[in-house]
């Protein structure tokens, strides 16, 4: 049977309640600092979320593959279902996009979703067809190309190498397959899901892989496990922070010094609920976020789906009683608890929405 992971699922849980949060303020004009993204170069708590889901995906493909590597007669099999699942998930993001108006000409192809969808796709088949050390290499390899594409080549009818928003690299290729109609409104020159910053990405997804399979490991005692993890995420942080003075840490560019600081924190919180729920069997507060954890999709989905329909949670209810700073976080905090109630349904009830 394969094994899984209560921490796992409460830390992915408690990612998607974040996310949820975080998108869904009562008023934009009114959002404490640590819940917004960096304008540009930096990272607040707000830029952690996505790639600790990401990281995620990578320690749940470990977990979910790892007895089927051997099995190579069946790998057919298992990698049409691989693709399957990621084209479900990249066909969500599309309808996700398209609700309520169904503008199928100024849909965004770059997103949340459709990220997930190509990073799980590609490690997915990575980790059944290559060695870990092929991997780690791999790793290296999208991080150190990308730094050398984004601050060396030459930005076609731009000029030299850059990091702006509107002239790097990945903008112009963004602009030029994807057209300013399917790329991120808030900009239509850029995306900050582009395609090339893809790249790094999959050292994301990669770097969760070593972790999971690090975890699944039988000769090591569940401290050193946690020891080294805690070791292996302060290095990746220092590394991160290091590489951030001359290629800057950045959520949007998805830069390589990004990938290495925002691994590196998700390691250690992994290894903190690791070694509380797992080892410890502290999990009195787990079953929310597990819920959330469980069905991680499904809760991003509705928390997309539910305001752009319904409505978001305005502020105006919290007003009379609240600052606006603070209704507005209200608001936001109350989205979260209502979409608790369908996943907790589904949680008490063992349902899974399989993608």
């Amino acid at each position: 049977m394969k094994q899984r992971l209560l921490s796992l699922d409460f830390f992915r849980g408690l990612t998607v309640a974040g996310m949820i949060l975080v998108n869904n303020p009562g008023d934009w004009d009114h959002v404490y600092a640590p819940l917004e993204h960096s304008k540009w170069n930096g990272c607040t708590p707000t830029d952690l979320v996505f790639p600790f889901f990401l990281f995620m995906v990578g320690v749940s493909v470990a977990f979910a593959l790892s007895n089927r590597i051997l099995d190579t007669a069946g790998h057919g099999k298992l990698i049409m279902h691989i693709i399957k699942r990621a084209i479900i998930i990249f066909v969500i993001g599309m309808l996700f996009r398209l609700i309520p108006h169904f503008d199928f000409y100024n849909m965004r192809i770059p997103g949340v979703l459709p990220r997930i969808a190509v990073v799980y796709l590609v490690i997915s088949l990575l980790y059944l067809k290559t060695s870990a050390k092929t991997r780690i290499w791999l790793c290296i390899s999208f991080l150190t190309g990308y730094y050398l594409l984004m601050t060396f080549v030459p930005v076609p009818g731009i000029g030299p190498a850059n990091l702006e928003p509107e002239t790097n690299l990945g903008a112009w290729l963004d602009r030029t397959i994807l057209t300013e109609h399917h790329l991120w409104a808030h900009s239509k020159t850029w995306d900050p899901e582009g395609i090339l910053s893809t790249l790094p990405a999959f050292s994301t997804g990669l770097l969760g892989i070593m972790v999971g399979d690090w975890i699944r490991r039988k000769d090591k005692q569940d401290a050193e496990k946690v020891a080294w993890m805690f070791v292996f995420g302060f290095i990746s942080v220092l590394l991160g922070l290091i590489w951030d003075s001359f290629f800057p840490i950045n959520k949007a560019l998805w830069t390589s010094s990004f990938v290495l600081y925002t691994a590196g924190l998700a390691c250690m919180g992994l290894a903190t609920s690791y070694w509380l729920i797992d080892v410890q069997g502290y999990k009195k507060i787990t079953p929310p976020f597990v819920a959330f954890g469980r069905n991680a999709i499904t809760a991003y989905v509705l928390s997309g789906v539910i305001p752009q329909v319904f409505g978001g949670i305005p502020s105006s209810w919290f007003m009379p009683f609240l600052s606006p700073y603070n209704a507005s976080l209200a608001a936001a905090i109350t989205l979260v608890l209502l979409l608790l109630i369908p996943v907790w349904i589904m949680y008490k009830r063992n349902i899974i929405v399989k993608v």
